[in-house]
């Protein structure tokens, strides 16, 4: 998220400076400066008449509770619960709340709701979310969300915090450009739809077993169809996504369609794209068609910053301010990021655009989300999570769970006999080089945030924003870093060069770096991206390492006596086919960005104190994939007429560097099919039209589904000397109806093996539910005919029939 002035009047210089020196000082402020208690309403012991308020009776279910307070409100007063910055009603006992906060892989400071102070210094960073699916572990991404939110609570109680964080990002990385994909994960909609779900459960759920309670709320960002930010001079403010409705029900909409159903999500975030041409924020069957209706969303939709002003004031959705407010109130927006609504809802009332109803239906769900949460409940030290503390922050398990996710995420490309592991006891001497071999802030990754603040002039607003303003790049302040040279250097002797002076850099050591090399028993090279490269508001055009890399690498490389490891840190996928058919690099490492255990668990990998695991989360392409194909191209099946080869390894036909679910580890794994159906019978009546007729499909209708699923027994096998863990896949390629796609992911299991032991593995497949596919129209049809399981390089055919 961030936000675009709707201003492009440039002001004179002087006030340009007094603006941006009260921001920067406000700023600071903001940054600096903590209460020491949390902010809730309904303070009964300092306001005893509070407890005659019927929303403050605890005794009475929440809706009740919500109807007696909207009941109290002048529409004034409402309105200021439509924006992230709500206001205060004293007569009522109602504090001001600040709804934006972040948690996106760790608390973060980028929302205004969360700050950090000598109270609590900093917060566990986790791996970036790229490399944490990159696990394939939805017990993990579980585990990440429940200490993410304890810690928040924790911060809470102290001040520090709000109850409600914008997280997690569920979009499909479609395009390897796209700079804000390393805060997804990845390019399929199973995966995502379980880490969505899975992240999101972690988060929410409490310890009572109180399903309607939340312990924090979080919200499915962003709907929909949103992965272009800023390439070529298309911006995110100003693109219409041209999407298939078969593109949007088998891409697209699955993570969130997950995120509500099976997470329980309290609340989705539309985007700043239009949609076939209408802004996301404003269409009606997008938000209370699909979100509240199909869905049904328990909790509250809320806009990207700006997102109103954006649909208003840059794609000129409406005429009016005040039409811009009505509309997306009447499709189904709940709560303003930014100050829209709070300037305009009043005057759309008036002008008969919206009826106060509307704003009493927007305001409940808001009302609703906090009483799931508690804070109308009096005070939080006295609830459930109310002992919980700094202590309770950067906890030694907190950090080594960390270090645990970044292990099993890194993914390990290539190796040659012999490579890896290296024998910490026989290396002397380790060649550490590279721009990333000393970084900090690079391994966090996103989260960006520019926190915007308002001065009234006589005539307009001006704010801090675009190139004005005042910006906090880090996604948190972590514990504490251990950085990929000091996770090296604490298990061998290690010489340091970074080799270029940051990772775009247009001159490189080369000459130093090969002496350095030649001397070492091995070398490690530690390159790739960080957020100068790829990051929200910044898309890439080449997947190139940047810079002067390539040359430093394979100059390296040929001096190199011993072992060459090249280890990539980056979001998005590389093209790094040089490195891949050079024999003298012998191993090839991608980290992602790896959280600020990420030296510590790199070192993990490298001297074989743990067995790598990871699987890549999205395709890695040629750089001539870019080349010839536009970003903007929402279309995920390929067009053979035009050349257009698809997205994604469900349906790109051209050449990879490296493929979706490819890994490799330091144990070989074999699979053995115990058992699986030859045939699969669907049931139908004999008035059905498929009965007496030829037909490809048949509708996946709860008639049809009854009851139609097997499963799948498989034998795993750890055949190697060391002990690991082993994610896997079961993949379905589906009869080439209805532009299927090449191969689906059905479902993934991750498993731990000891060396030479095996086990039983069972996938229970839904047919409906697992093997279907979307039609044109998009409607999910069970494909009649062969259909092939795919688990490693073992392969199931079976039959489908009526």
């Amino acid at each position: 998220m961030a936000s675009i002035s709707s201003q492009n009047r440039v002001p004179e210089v002087s006030v340009f400076l007094f603006v941006c020196l009260i921001c920067l000082l406000f700023s600071f402020s903001h940054v600096v400066l903590a209460q020491s208690s949390p902010v809730f309403a309904c303070d009964v012991v300092s306001n005893p008449s509070l407890a005659s308020l019927g929303f403050c009776n605890t005794s009475l279910g929440a809706s009740d509770r919500v109807v007696d307070l909207v009941k109290r409100l002048t529409l004034q007063e409402k309105i200021l619960f439509l924006v992230n910055n709500a206001g205060s009603v004293s007569r009522l006992g109602i504090p001001k709340y600040e709804w934006w906060s972040e948690a996106l892989h760790g608390v973060s400071y980028v929302g205004p709701g969360t700050r950090f102070s000598s109270v609590v210094a900093g917060a566990t960073s986790f791996p970036q979310v790229i490399l944490t699916a990159a696990s394939f572990n939805t017990s993990l991404f579980e585990a990440i969300g429940k200490v993410v939110s304890t810690e928040a609570r924790a911060m809470y109680n102290v001040g520090l915090a709000g109850l409600t964080y914008w997280s997690p990002n569920i979009n499909i990385f479609r395009d390897p450009r796209w700079g804000r994909g390393q805060e997804t994960p990845g390019e399929d909609p199973l995966l995502s739809s379980k880490y969505g779900s899975g992240y999101v459960r972690g988060l929410q759920q409490r310890d009572d077993g109180n399903a309607d309670g939340l312990k924090v709320a979080a919200c499915c960002k962003h709907y929909t169809a949103y992965d272009v930010d800023n390439w070529k001079g298309v911006d995110r403010y100003h693109f219409n996504a041209v999407v298939t409705k078969q593109d949007m029900d088998d891409t697209f909409q699955p993570p969130f369609k997950s995120c509500v159903v099976d997470g329980n999500v309290a609340s989705v975030m539309c985007s700043y794209n239009k949609v076939n041409g209408i802004p996301t924020c404003a269409d009606p069957d997008l938000l209370s068609g699909v979100i509240r209706g199909e869905w049904k969303l328990n909790g509250y939709i809320v806009t990207d910053c700006d997102s109103i002003d954006v649909l208003y004031n840059s794609q000129h959705y409406t005429k009016t301010p005040e039409e811009a407010a009505a509309k997306s109130i009447l499709a189904g927006v709940d709560l303003n990021c930014g100050s829209f609504l709070g300037q305009h809802t009043e005057a759309a009332v008036k002008a008969g655009l919206v009826n106060e109803s509307a704003i009493d239906k927007a305001v409940s769900n808001n009302f609703a989300t906090l009483m799931r949460l508690g804070f109308f409940d009096g005070d939080p030290r006295k609830q459930l999570y109310g002992k919980l503390g700094p202590k309770d922050v950067c906890s030694a398990e907190n950090q080594e769970l960390a270090r645990e996710a970044a292990r099993q995420g890194i993914v390990l490309l290539k190796n040659t006999a012999g490579s890896l592991p290296l024998s910490p006891t026989a290396i002397k001497n380790l060649a550490v080089i590279g721009p990333n071999s000393n970084v900090t802030k690079t391994m966090i990754g996103n989260y960006e945030g520019k926190l915007l603040y308002f001065i009234r002039f006589p005539s307009d607003y001006f704010r801090c924003s675009s190139n004005q303003s005042v910006k906090r790049y880090d996604s948190g302040t972590p514990c504490k870093y251990t950085t990929p040279l000091q996770g090296l250097a604490a298990s061998v002797a290690t010489t340091y060069l970074p080799g270029c002076s940051n990772v775009a850099c247009g001159t490189a050591q080369v000459a130093d770096a090969q002496k350095m090399a030649a001397a070492a028993d091995a070398t490690v090279l530690v390159m790739g991206a960080d957020q100068s490269i790829e990051a929200e508001s910044r898309d890439r055009v080449s997947i190139l390492l940047p810079g002067q890399q390539q040359l430093l690498i394979t100059a390296v490389a040929n001096a190199s006596t011993g072992p060459v490891i090249l280890v990539i840190m980056s979001g998005g996928g590389m093209d790094v086919s040089f490195a891949k058919t050079n024999d003298k690099i012998t191993s090839i490492l991608w980290v992602g960005y790896p959280g600020e255990a990420g030296g510590a668990a790199i070192a993990d990998i490298i001297f074989g104190s743990y067995n790598p695991s990871g699987r890549l989360p999205m395709t890695w392409y040629p750089q001539s994939y870019v080349d010839n194909v536009p970003m903007t191209n929402m279309n995920m099946r390929p067009d053979p007429s035009s050349g257009y080869p698809g997205r994604t390894y469900r349906f790109y036909t051209g050449e990879t560097v490296y493929s979706f679910g490819d890994g490799l580890s330091y144990s070989q794994f074999s699979h053995k099919l115990i058992q699986a159906p030859r045939l699969v019978s669907v049931p139908l009546e004999e008035s059905h039209v498929c009965y007496s007729s030829e037909c490809k499909s048949v509708a996946a209708s709860d008639q049809t589904c009854q009851n139609l699923n097997f499963d799948m027994h498989l034998r795993i096998k750890n055949s190697g000397t060391m002990s690991g863990s082993h994610t896997v896949f079961l993949f379905s390629a589906p009869p080439s109806v209805h532009n299927s796609p090449q191969k689906h992911l059905v479902g993934f299991e991750k498993i731990f093996l000891h060396a030479q032991t095996d086990r039983h593995v069972i996938f229970k497949v839904d047919v409906c539910k697992d093997l279907s596919v979307v039609d044109e129209l998009g409607s999910r049809k069970v494909a009649l005919g062969k259909h092939v399981l795919h688990i490693g390089s073992l392969k199931h055919s079976f039959t489908v029939r009526i």
